[in-house]
């Protein structure tokens, strides 16, 4: 199993001092320092995970995440910042982290959210979506092939993160039921550590995706007060 973990991160305490309380944990790591050197790596590399700091040289983290989509690498990704701003978690979600960390971060939840989300991403015993005795899905002009983790609209291919992919695939073999930001974030996040607002991030992405109008959702309704809801 790949366990390899790039640390993306230019203050040298930070990074050496992450590598090796990772290689206590059982882990092998590689450390890169600027946004370009990431990317490179990134791409020439299979990597478990990437811990990507915000604030880099030549790149930004955002733009090192940014870059890594738009080349459909949905590596595994957890945003580190000493920025605790709003704006930047909502970017980094959209673009498809999986967690954002804000410093200074206790070692014992950064190394537990690092397992949750290797749990998550490895093991197929962890996810709590069972597999559908058809294996293929629809609803609308989509179809998900579940065993091949392959999505389509209107016949085209749709690029999805690990978690993108679950909770869709989780709220087509749920319709009609109303489930709570917590419920879905337990569900579908399983026992990572973070916020249950991070389930409002995810939807609007499915939204971004799967809907004719995002603003006026046909199928991932919000109901008021209480979650959201799959409507085939």
């Amino acid at each position: 199993m790949n366990e390899r973990i790039l640390i993306v991160e230019d203050d040298e305490a930070i990074a050496t001092g992450l590598a090796l309380n990772l290689k206590l944990a059982g882990r092998i790591t590689t450390i890169a320092r600027d946004g370009d050197d990431a990317i490179r790596q990134a791409t020439d590399e299979d990597f478990a995970l990437i811990l990507l700091d915000i604030n880099l040289p030549k790149k930004n983290g955002l733009e090192v995440l940014s870059a890594l989509r738009a080349t459909d690498n949905l590596v595994p990704v957890i945003v580190l910042s000493a920025r605790d701003g709003e704006y930047d978690k909502v970017a980094a979600l959209r673009l498809g982290a999986d967690d954002y960390v804000t410093k200074p971060f206790a070692l014992a939840e950064l190394l537990a959210r690092i397992d949750a989300v290797l749990r998550r991403t490895q093991s197929t015993t962890t996810t709590p979506v069972p597999a559908p005795a058809s294996e293929q899905l629809e609803f609308g002009d989509v179809s998900i092939g579940v065993a091949q983790r392959s999505v389509t609209r209107a016949g085209n291919d749709v690029k999805l993160t690990h978690l993108e992919f679950e909770l869709l695939v989780f709220f087509v073999t749920h319709p009609s039921q109303v489930f709570s930001r917590t419920q879905l974030f337990n569900l579908v996040w399983g026992q990572s550590a973070g916020s249950v607002r991070t389930v409002d991030n995810f939807v609007g992405q499915l939204r971004k995706r799967f809907e004719a109008n995002p603003e006026q959702p046909r199928h991932f309704v919000t109901v008021r007060g209480s979650g959201y809801r799959f409507d085939p």
